[in-house]
């Protein structure tokens, strides 16, 4: 990194997966970052430890019930606590250069929304994000000058080598999948899959409900969403192939026939650290990438037989409107019922298709209307998994 000042930074969700890899990488430099504010869900324990490990002048824990923990483990140490979901967006709008929005799922609109209207750099690994409120967020984004940086490997990768200045020379952006867990299983066979079977991913290392998305590949179709927010190019610009190495994290093909490539071993801290010290770049600790040794990559074509939920956000996308939140709200409220044992893993999908068939609504213009929208998609799915309910 440069000699420049020590970044101020916020990391919400700092106990999570994306969270501690980005606490490693801060632990590393300490003397190139601040830490303002950290938050976590519900793991007071390890939000404690982290804030007092990083310094960190606010710690905010979403559960409100939790606060008194909070406040008992944090006595003492000078740093100030919070808790709600107003704390959490109270947290995004304390000053900082750069923040971490790693809140998995819908809960992370709001407080990215906070941080984005201040204009600050941020890092995002909460793609629900702008699948729920895409539109709004770019928005904002060009109204405060706000840097959105993509964290997710996929997104980062086409940051890195998309032309922004000629973005009429890119013919499309390619995003690789690894396939999940489930990419050779028959449907028969995934229908009897277990969700310590779902989040086995076989290259990532990453929290509950994403590895499920993988698995049914639904994490690529959000993805999908994401990208046409992210990147100047239309839904039919951008491809999905299967990669099972996870070596290639997406590529860019131009006009003259060149594609541009990203490439790295499966290491989260790759896309983090490159935000991070964006737009210098960090040592980072993740294992060199040695294609001798690899010898070999491969690629496919995903089966949208087996794995119906790239379609299924293929179409949201194409729908607009509401549909990509109503997409996001019930795959939520599946894949939380498939975790919880309560349905079948081909079951998730189904359960998404029939609440977007179910829920209408107009497209929201204002963040209350992507709440009402989510509320009520949530309602209608939590009943279907009700009545999906494994016997």
């Amino acid at each position: 990194m440069t000699d420049r000042p020590p970044r101020r930074v916020t990391i919400l969700g700092v106990t999570g997966s994306v969270g501690r890899n980005t606490v490693d990488l801060i632990a590393r430099e300490p003397e190139q970052f601040e830490v303002e504010a950290v938050t976590a869900n519900k793991d007071v324990a390890g939000l404690a430890e982290l804030a007092v490990k990083l310094g960190a002048r606010c710690a905010v824990i979403a559960d409100p019930a939790a606060y008194g923990e909070l406040k008992d483990a944090l006595a003492g140490t000078g740093i100030e606590t919070l808790a709600g979901a107003d704390g959490v967006v109270e947290a995004a709008a304390r000053p900082s250069d750069w923040l971490m929005a790693a809140i998995t799922g819908a809960a992370g609109l709001g407080p990215v929304l906070e941080a984005i209207r201040r204009g600050t750099i941020v890092a995002l690994a909460n793609k629900e994000t702008l699948v729920c409120a895409g539109d709004l967020i770019m928005a904002e984004v060009a109204r405060s000058g706000a840097r959105l940086l993509p964290v997710d490997s996929e997104h980062n990768a086409i940051f890195q080598v998309f032309d922004f200045e000629r973005p009429q020379t890119v013919e499309k952006v390619i995003l690789t999948a690894s396939g999940g867990p489930f990419r050779t299983w028959s449907r028969d066979a995934m229908a009897e899959a277990s969700p310590q079977q779902a989040v086995a991913h076989p290259n990532w290392r990453m929290g509950a409900k994403i590895s499920v998305d993988s698995a049914t590949m639904m994490n690529k179709g959000l993805e999908l969403i994401e990208a046409v927010h992210l990147f100047p190019v239309t839904e039919g610009q951008v491809d999905i192939v299967v990669h099972p190495q996870s070596v290639v994290h997406s590529m860019v093909a131009f006009a003259d026939g060149s594609v541009l490539a990203q490439l790295g071993t499966p290491d989260m801290r790759t896309p983090i650290a490159h935000t991070l010290a964006w737009p210098g770049r960090m040592v980072g600790p993740s294992q060199r990438l040695d294609l001798a040794q690899i010898g070999k990559l491969t690629f496919e074509v995903p089966d949208i037989e087996r794995f119906p939920a790239l379609a299924l956000a293929r179409q949201a996308l194409q729908s607009g409107g509401a549909a990509p939140t109503i997409l996001n709200a019930a795959n939520e409220v599946a894949v939380g019922g498939f975790l919880e044992c309560r349905i079948g893993f081909l079951d998730i999908v189904d359960i998404v298709a029939r609440t977007l068939d179910r829920v209408t609504a107009p497209s929201p213009a204002s963040l209350c209307d992507v709440q009402a929208i989510d509320d009520e998609a949530r309602t209608i799915a939590g009943t279907m998994t009700d009545t999906f309910r494994k016997t």
